[in-house]
């Protein structure tokens, strides 16, 4: 399948575990045609062996046989389909709590969201985790799928409530829930999906595939600096070190001169970029939102690891000494005070930071000033803090790369805090 010049769009599949996420994911691409005959009748036996008769569409996307025996996603997993408009790669991302960290890589790639909300469950912890997420790290077209229709009989009362309930949530965080489609569907057998249905007869909107097509192509920053974070280094026989990552901002080409950093020894490594491929096609140039592999002449696989960042030399991506940040309070169980040391995820760096100042508590909604220098801030606050990596961070300002500034805070296993990068100290390189 050619890309030809189709806009290419991240989409991102988000919400609660057993929501029918990768089922929905695996529905979509055989429906679309994007998956063959033969491959699912392979993976209807396979989940039939397995004892999980009625997973076969989410195998499409759970290829880990870990996942399979289990029955959850674990990682990232990647599929590229298109529409007659549109070339998307898919990320499916776990619902699982343990797995909330990948999840944070994935939506920081997307470009949309499908949130799926069980008709039978409705909202759930997670679902409110996710879509949190989602609008810190910067996702801002979402569709809702309101997915196990089939489990409530299809019945309209029940997709009102469930969107009555998804509005209002969204509503608190900033989303605009009349720009946000709701589509009801069954993914299992397949209602709503890609095809029409006569199940419910009530609903006149989108298909989810329809939905996915209304989707408005993202912008692509390609005025500014050139920004790579590294996702992944590969050595490949006969090739060589084979970083790989997804453009956030600028256009990398074949032959640019470029810096990582902060690198092994914290001082940067140059190269030059020699070939770059993505979807195993070879590309002369890589722009936002493009998901790839490239080989770069003088450097090694112990010179950069996941979380560093690539920029040309002639724009040094910016490594931070200190920063300050804007943060909200997510889910913390007790209270954030100075010296707190969680872990923070920036694009696709998991770096411990320590929380050196709490310079001022603000209005969530309103960014006014309610208190210089608290004690401490708890869930629901919104404040300036002054932040110090452990180790040296790549993270640039809200106001100059947007998409390099945002930032999710884990500590043992869930997302306390979420905010972006307001101001930071250089390190010179």
């Amino acid at each position: 399948m050619a890309r030809g010049n189709k806009v290419h769009i991240n989409l991102v599949f988000i919400g609660h575990v057993d929501h029918g996420k990768s089922t929905t994911v695996g529905r979509l691409l055989y429906d679309s045609g994007n998956v063959d005959e033969a491959t699912m009748r392979k993976l209807t036996e396979e989940a039939k062996n397995l004892g999980k008769a009625g997973f076969e569409f989410a195998f499409v996307m759970d290829k880990l046989k870990e996942e399979r025996e289990r029955g959850v996603t674990i990682d990232l997993a990647h599929k590229r389909f298109e529409t007659d408009k549109y070339y998307f790669t898919i990320i499916d991302a776990p619902g699982h709590k343990d797995f909330v960290k990948n999840m944070i890589t994935g939506a920081a790639q997307a470009d949309a969201g499908v949130l799926v909300v069980a008709a039978n469950d409705g909202v759930m912890a997670q679902t409110k985790e996710h879509v949190f997420l989602a609008r810190t790290l910067g996702v801002n077209q979402l569709i809702i799928s309101v997915n196990k229709m089939d489990m409530k009989g299809y019945d309209q009362k029940v997709f009102e409530s469930v969107k009555a309930e998804v509005e209002k949530l969204l509503k608190t965080i900033g989303y605009v829930p009349e720009k946000i489609q709701f589509v009801p569907t069954a993914a299992f057998p397949g209602t709503n999906i890609a095809k029409k249905q006569d199940k419910m007869a009530w609903y006149k909107g989108p298909t989810l595939l329809e939905a996915i097509n209304n989707l408005l192509p993202p912008d692509k920053p390609t005025q500014l600096p050139l920004r790579l974070p590294i996702q992944d280094v590969y050595n490949i026989t006969g090739i060589g070190v084979v970083p790989v990552g997804r453009v956030e901002t600028g256009i990398m080409k074949v032959g640019d001169k470029v810096i990582i950093v902060p690198g092994r020894e914290g001082k940067g490594v140059h190269g030059e970029v020699k070939t770059i491929e993505m979807h195993h096609e070879q590309m002369a140039q890589a722009e936002p939102g493009d998901n790839v592999g490239f080989s770069v002449k003088g450097i090694g696989k112990k010179d950069i690891a996941r979380g560093d960042v690539l920029g040309p030399e002639s724009n040094v991506p910016s490594v931070a000494t200190e920063f300050t940040a804007q943060m909200i309070v997510l889910n913390h169980p007790t209270v954030i005070t100075v010296g707190y040391t969680p872990v923070f995820h920036v694009h696709t760096a998991q770096v411990a930071c320590q929380v050196t100042e709490i310079t001022k508590k603000l209005n969530p909604a309103t960014g006014e000033t309610l208190q210089e220098k608290p004690d401490f801030i708890k869930n629901g606050d919104a404040a300036i803090v002054k932040i110090k990596p452990i180790q040296p961070l790549c993270i640039e300002k809200q106001k100059e790369i947007p998409q390099m500034a945002r930032f999710a805070v884990r500590d043992s296993g869930a997302t306390v805090a979420a905010g972006m990068c307001i101001d930071l100290v250089k390190k010179q390189f």
